[in-house]
């Protein structure tokens, strides 16, 4: 009975599906989280007969005899379309609108995020919500009291009487290839052989990083409707293959008694 192994690989395939649909919506307010979509392919076929064979009559088999063996998961990638974009009035605050990434120093490691809450530490240092400093380092002087961010990435700091203290210019990272990243939690992704190397790029430059608008966060890009509507597909998936082992046992009591 093939049936009962090619329906489990289907049961598996359809856990795995509801398993990322599960995160998505967990994480439907996360700042900057990108939804995640299962891809799945069929299996090796077993050829009884090949399309194109000959039969005893000589003529020619115009489709043949191939039988499936069920499903598996190609892979798991992120979906990077832009989120929607949420006021926050918090000037430190920043948003990407375009395809780059800041890039945040985690202890020895360069890892990248699309979350731009951040703030400054008791250095003057611009950290994000972990205390981790972006990168290129950017420390705000003391005498600053008010920063305004330009969608060029450029950081003015202006003192109590209105005087430019400093200037700094933010940097933005792309990727050739940002479905290849690793994501590795706390919104945070490392690059990967897959993902290629990261490019370095002015907010608004040419390798089209995109410009930053502060004052605001860029929300999840999960679309609760569509996620609640994958997941009932799924569920229903799970159900009639579910229904073909059922099925498939059925057979065999019935084939048993036969033989009884």
């Amino acid at each position: 009975m093939r049936c009962l192994w090619t329906a489990a690989t289907g049961m598996d395939a359809q856990q795995t599906n509801m398993n990322v649909i599960a995160n998505n919506l967990a994480n439907a307010n996360t700042t900057g989280f990108k939804a995640s979509r299962a891809n799945f392919e069929d299996l090796m076929y077993q050829t009884l007969i090949p399309p194109g064979a000959n039969n005893s009559n000589n003529n020619q088999v115009p489709t043949g005899i191939q039988i499936g063996s069920g499903t598996t998961t190609a892979s798991v990638e992120k979906i990077f379309s832009q989120g929607n974009f949420t006021q926050t009035g918090n000037n430190m605050d920043m948003a990407i609108q375009g395809n780059g990434f800041f890039q945040v120093q985690r202890g020895t490691q360069q890892v990248y995020t699309r979350d731009g809450s951040f703030t400054v530490n008791q250095n003057g240092n611009v950290v994000d919500a972990d205390g981790y400093m972006l990168q290129p380092q950017i420390t705000v002087p003391k005498t600053a009291v008010n920063i305004s961010i330009d969608p060029s990435g450029v950081m003015t700091c202006t003192d109590s009487s209105g005087n430019v203290v400093q200037t700094s210019n933010l940097q933005l990272y792309v990727f050739p290839n940002p479905g290849g990243l690793q994501s590795i939690g706390d919104n945070y992704y490392t690059q990967t052989p897959a993902s290629g190397n990261p490019t370095s790029d002015t907010p608004g430059g040419p390798a089209g990083s995109g410009t930053i608008l502060q004052g605001y966060l860029e929300a999840s890009n999960i679309n609760v409707v569509n996620e609640m509507v994958n997941m009932i597909i799924s569920q229903r998936a799970y159900e009639a293959n579910s229904k073909v082992i059922k099925s498939a046992d059925q057979m065999m009591q019935m084939a048993n008694n036969v033989v009884s």
